[in-house]
């Protein structure tokens, strides 16, 4: 049997999507200071930098949500990825910062359906039970993007300039949305495929309310719209300027800290995302891991200056901890009704864009307020941006409190129990 019409070839395909697209996300954070220099970027224009790349993936997810649903995810990434392309360009001959703010919204554009795409096609070829799982299998994967954003980013940019490493991830990307649709099928073999939808296109709009409609699932969006969303806005864009600012870190020494948090994203997906199979609950692992991350996030609020070692080590926990998005992600697809499952998904990522765009153009408004002194803000700046995302995600955790829990086995059989 050839490979693209494997479980192998499909986890294989998504999985080099998402590797593109989370160094893309990912991409800001260690060369900050050289961007803040290069482009003569205000704390505003990062920020705002930073957002636009996910206010690009929710402008897309309505079109995107109704392309899966009509044309199915392996065509529709194919031609939205022209967006993306468009944008490594502009990053690579980036002279101000409003090329780099165009350049983030045409790559966050293009890779709109990266990881919705997964969401859909391991609904469509795994059973619902391990769907959370593989998910959190090809998201783990995925965290080689953001280790090659962490030191080699560094490392590269150090010796040939940030500019000609997007030039290089202009060519890396169309080998891999060609390998993307080589690999992957958007039904197995074994399955015929859904008719097309016939729908017409207000009813098919209509369909994504139908969505926020069922019971609890805009409570789980609350809470999606700040899990991956605060791990972004540090990783992201804060914790680059941070080690800078705060502890005087260069970029090598920089991208080795950022390496260390990806790494921590990756086990935190290998021993995180599994929980809720094993103790056969997603609320409680969201719950907790939630918790967690708020703790830590304001532990660094609360010292003005922390040594080295433990601002890295809270660093680290937060990168590990934040890593239940697998979760409520299958939380919310189990809400959904199987024939709207591409709008479903694509509603659902619509949250957590909302809060990625949101919290970076928030924390510069905030970093804004503080006077620069030596070439960085100040610790207090930092202080407040890290109160700021404890504050959102304490509130989606919130709100999302009041949801019933979706176990994964519902009749609380062994994980090793066939279904």
């Amino acid at each position: 049997m050839k490979l693209a019409n494997t479980r192998s070839g499909l986890v294989c395909g998504l999985a080099l999507v998402a590797i593109i697209s989370q160094f893309f996300r990912s991409s800001m954070s260690v060369i900050a200071p050289e961007l803040i220099h290069d482009l003569a970027l205000t704390p505003e224009m990062l920020g705002l930098a930073g957002g636009m790349f996910f206010l690009a993936i929710g402008l897309s997810q309505v079109p995107v949500g109704i392309a899966f649903d009509r044309i199915g995810p392996r065509r529709t990434l194919l031609l939205i990825s022209v967006f993306a392309l468009a944008g490594t360009v502009v990053m690579a001959t980036a002279t101000s910062g409003r090329d780099l703010i165009v350049g983030r919204f045409l790559m966050g554009l293009g890779s709109g359906a990266s990881f919705i795409s997964s969401v859909v096609l391991l609904m469509r070829w795994y059973p619902t039970e391990r769907v959370g799982t593989m998910y959190g299998r090809v998201f783990a994967l995925s965290q080689l993007g953001t280790l090659l954003a962490a030191t080699p980013l560094a490392w590269l940019s150090g010796w040939f300039g940030w500019q000609a490493v997007f030039a290089g991830s202009a060519v890396a990307l169309v080998i891999v949305v060609g390998a993307f649709y080589w690999l992957v099928r958007d039904h197995p073999p074994d399955r015929p495929p859904a008719p097309p939808l016939r729908e017409s296109l207000g009813r098919t709009l209509a369909g994504y309310l139908e969505v926020l409609r069922q019971p609890g699932y805009k409570r789980v969006v609350a809470v999606h719209m700040f899990a991956y969303a605060t791990l972004a806005t540090v990783f992201g864009l804060w914790a680059g300027p941070y080690l800078h600012d705060v502890h005087g870190l260069d970029g090598v020494a920089r991208g080795n800290v950022l390496l260390m948090m990806s790494i921590a994203q990756v086990a935190g997906m290998l021993w995180l995302v599994p929980l809720e199979r094993r103790l056969n609950t997603r609320k409680g692992v969201i719950v907790g891991a939630a918790l967690v991350v708020i703790a830590t996030l304001l532990v660094l609020a609360l010292m003005a200056a922390p040594p080295l070692w433990l601002a890295v080590s809270l660093l680290v926990l937060l990168s590990a901890a934040s890593t239940y998005s697998p979760v409520i992600i299958a939380h919310a697809a189990s809400l959904t009704p199987p024939a709207l499952l591409g709008r479903g998904s694509a509603t659902a990522n619509l949250g957590q864009v909302t809060g990625s765009f949101s919290l970076p153009v928030i924390t510069g408004v905030i970093a804004g307020l503080f006077e620069r002194s030596g070439g960085g803000y100040p610790a207090d700046a930092y202080r407040w941006i890290f109160a700021c995302l404890a504050l959102g995600l304490g509130t989606g955790l919130a709100i999302y409190a009041g949801v019933r829990d979706l176990k994964p086995r519902p009749d609380g059989g062994s994980p090793g129990k066939p279904h």
